[in-house]
């Protein structure tokens, strides 16, 4: 999976060097979901063009699902932390840390190697290495009525 997830990446960067692939997944035996990102935001024709472009490195084998990150975006890649610092996150990871495998508060810190939590009970250090899956809270306001 990370050779096919860095095929598409580059494939992404030459269809367009500002379109990001924030998470790639297989819900299905033949199904790959990609998340892309946009500085300007993600638009249909962001998606229909990377669809496009995928198509011929993918089309026999899989079926393509290609959307926006959402108000609740993955976080998968150190950059992605650093990002957005200061904000609410929810991480799980493999193995208890603490006692605990569920996260959710305040991103504190954020380097190469580990990220920091502000939740109810504290702060913990959680290494990337151990981050089943992370992603933003959108705080109330943000959500649209």
């Amino acid at each position: 999976m990370d050779q096919l997830q860095e095929q598409i990446e580059n494939r992404i960067e030459s269809l367009d060097p500002r379109v990001e692939l924030i998470a790639l997944e297989q819900p299905g035996h033949d199904v790959l979901r990609l998340y892309i990102d946009h500085p300007d935001g993600v638009t249909l024709a962001h998606c229909e063009l990377v669809t496009r472009g995928l198509q011929e490195l993918l089309s026999e084998e899989y079926a393509l699902e290609v959307s926006s990150p959402g108000l609740d975006r993955p976080l998968t890649k150190p950059e992605h932390y650093e990002r957005f610092s200061g904000q609410r996150v929810r991480i799980r990871t493999t193995e208890p840390i603490g006692g605990r495998r569920n996260f959710t508060g305040l991103l504190v810190a954020s380097g190469p190697e580990s990220v920091t939590v502000e939740h109810e009970a504290g702060r913990t250090e959680i290494p990337l290495g151990r981050v089943h899956r992370s992603n933003l809270v959108p705080e109330l306001s943000e959500v649209p009525s």
